[in-house]
């Protein structure tokens, strides 16, 4: 049996992830339990069952897992955010499957002309410009002109007669 294999990081990890919810609700609920001066949330589970479930000093067994289920609550969240830390460190969420391209070593320059400004002449490779054809644009041919309407002439309205 090859125990080297088994990823004990990640069982334990999810293990105490469990036990850490266990913890959380069973705190929940004995927080809701305890008896309030008020008498809130306590009320609600009934004056008599706590004291038969526990006995006549329910405040102190109460008060007791309190303290004991809040120390264990801060402890698994200090294992756990060590833990977590470790396997991240361990694992890599980045990890290149196939190795970097190879990168072409530039020629080895004297020490003089790394340190010379370089101009963007002679850093830019000279480039002709492809030749352009032009062709002249056609002219354009005018419109026929429209039809001109011209308006009816306006005839004047006939004078009414004048009344006497």
């Amino acid at each position: 049996m090859n125990l080297a294999v088994i990823d004990w990081l990640s069982i334990s990890i999810n293990l105490l992830l469990v036990i850490f919810v266990i913890v959380c609700l069973l705190m929940t609920l004995i927080i809701l339990m305890q008896r309030p001066k008020q008498e809130g949330l306590g009320a609600a589970f009934g004056g008599g069952v706590t004291d038969q479930v526990f006995g006549a000093r329910t405040t102190n067994v109460l008060q007791r897992g309190t303290v004991y289920l809040g120390s264990l609550f801060f402890i698994l969240s200090l294992v756990l955010a060590v833990l977590i830390g470790q396997k991240n460190k361990t694992t890599s969420t980045v990890t290149p499957t196939e190795p970097a391209a190879k990168v072409e070593e530039a020629p080895a320059a004297k020490p003089d002309e790394a340190l010379a400004p370089k101009s963007l002449s002679e850093e830019l490779p000279a480039v002709t410009p492809a030749p352009v054809e032009t062709t002249p644009a056609p002219e354009p041919t005018p419109a026929p002109a429209a039809p001109v309407e011209t308006a009816p002439p306006v005839e004047p309205a006939p004078e009414a007669p004048a009344d006497k």
